[in-house]
């Protein structure tokens, strides 16, 4: 019980279950074989075949140390074992970054370093964004993603998309970092390409054509993934 409790206090990094199982698979080994050579090889007594598939299923996820030892036991790397981080605690922990060590370099307070990434509301300044995406390795798009401005970022694109656009530059240059310049001619791209599809719509007699304005709407309800598609590093 004492491994248990101490694996329980460990932080859980994000798991890429269907990697797991087909690892296992591959070797030919059972859940049980896995079990046991967590067991004897890393003294993880409590670990049981129905531990192994509830992490193979998605039903509870590994903590770091534990994940280690399934590395160990599948005969791979525990990078092979880990999915596609999705918060900023788990880009954190993907890279093995230390809370403190970030806090210090964005130049926080961990206590508020630990709250921001607790309720995955960033609250930085531009240039502790800045400094953040750096420590973490974050792309633009993994960025807005993990600091919860997807939505944000959004509504500031479809503003930019159906008016002007211009006046959308400076408040996505403060949520994202992107290089103006690009972003001036991401936005102006767009907005004309929205105007286009809008303009198609009308009939030559001035009213609306069947189906009036549902390239516009679509192109409205992908707008994220209509400007991460044109920006160069996203």
């Amino acid at each position: 019980m004492q491994h248990k409790a101490a694996a329980d206090q460990q932080p859980t990094p994000p798991f890429n279950a269907p990697a797991a199982r087909r690892l296992r698979e591959a070797l030919g080994m059972a859940p049980g074989h896995v079990a046991y050579g967590m067991r004897a090889s890393y003294g993880l007594a409590y670990v049981t075949p129905d531990v192994i598939l509830a992490w193979e299923r998605g039903d509870a996820a590994p903590t770091a140390g534990e994940l280690t030892a399934l590395a160990g036991a599948l005969w791979c790397s525990p990078a092979e074992l880990i999915g596609a981080p999705r918060t900023l605690r788990e880009h954190r922990l993907t890279l093995g970054v230390a809370p403190e060590d970030v806090a210090r370099f964005v130049g926080l307070e961990i206590h508020s370093y630990l709250r921001m990434e607790e309720t995955g509301e960033w609250r930085g300044s531009e240039r502790q964004s800045s400094a953040l995406a750096e420590v973490l390795r974050l792309s633009p798009r993994s960025f807005a993603t993990v600091t919860g401005r997807d939505a944000q970022l959004a509504e500031l694109l479809r503003a930019a998309a159906k008016t002007r656009w211009q006046g959308q530059v400076k408040p996505l240059s403060r949520l994202i970092p992107v290089q103006r310049r690009e972003l001036e001619d991401v936005l102006h791209e767009m907005h004309l390409e929205y105007q286009a599809l809008m303009a198609a719509t009308l009939s030559w007699g001035g009213g609306a054509s069947s189906g009036s304005g549902n390239a516009g709407h679509e192109f409205l309800d992908r707008i994220l993934e209509e400007f991460w598609s044109r920006i160069r590093n996203p």
